[in-house]
């Protein structure tokens, strides 16, 4: 059985895998992640784990995971089996890193792109012989909205609203309009421009947004809701394996 512990800004997701099947998932608080952990690995008799960090998780948390099971921490000099062209490895998120890894891994010999709705959009784009090139970053819908609130005087902080409504006729429905139909206009950008140049594209969407923002896209995607953890599996079983 293997243990994915992915690290978010504010939560932490485990999930525990056999082979390759899902067997569970939860999201845990920081403090909470080390008695998650140990009850995770004694149900299913853990074997292997893998971390992977965007947000901060204690040295000691780290530690302890290790001594329960045998933990690898994704990092720039972790084995994946994908070829990474990025420029500057050593910034590329583990993230990023992950959702390259289930692309090629779910969808071998593709040219894909990868978008993650989540803090931040985040596009990745792996080619059909396995290497990644990069991709993209900017804010994402509920970064958007604080945005419009924390630099301006008047405009209040909304949460996110689905809307197709090109013209907003209130000061609430035009943020609505700016924060959501932007969004939704950007990513359909991004990919029909990737379509120009690669026709037979296969797109997929995941992230916390992925639901409220896949029904509105104009081009036709897969939505994915574990595609990261599946991500981090497969390096997880590479290493295994290798």
């Amino acid at each position: 059985m293997n243990l994915i512990i992915d690290v978010g800004n504010t939560a932490v997701k485990l999930a525990v895998f056999d082979g390759f099947k899902l067997k569970t998932q939860t999201t845990e608080s920081k403090t909470r992640v080390l008695s998650a952990v140990k009850s995770l690995i004694k149900k299913f008799k853990v074997n292997h784990a893998i971390i992977s960090k965007v947000g901060s998780l204690s040295h000691h948390t780290i530690h302890k995971i290790s001594e329960y099971t045998n933990l690898i921490i994704l990092t720039k000099d972790t084995p994946v089996p994908f070829k990474n062209c990025y420029k500057t490895p050593e910034t590329l998120g583990a993230d990023r890193i992950a959702l390259a890894a289930a692309a090629v891994l779910q969808y071998p010999n593709t040219n894909v792109l990868v978008i993650d709705a989540g803090t931040c959009v985040t596009y990745d784009f792996i080619n059909n012989q396995k290497q990644y090139l990069g991709g993209a970053i900017s804010p994402g819908l509920t970064m958007r909205y604080k945005a419009m609130h924390t630099f301006t005087e008047k405009l209040p902080l909304l949460k996110p609203n689905a809307t197709n409504q090109l013209t907003g006729g209130t000061t609430l429905e035009s943020m609505h309009t700016g924060a959501f139909v932007g969004i939704l206009n950007e990513i359909d950008g991004f990919i029909s421009a990737y379509k120009n140049i690669y026709p037979n594209l296969t797109v997929i969407l995941t992230g916390g947004d992925a639901k409220i923002l896949g029904n509105q896209l104009k081009n036709s995607i897969f939505a994915n809701s574990n595609f990261l953890l599946e991500g981090l599996n497969s390096i997880l079983e590479f290493n295994i394996t290798k």
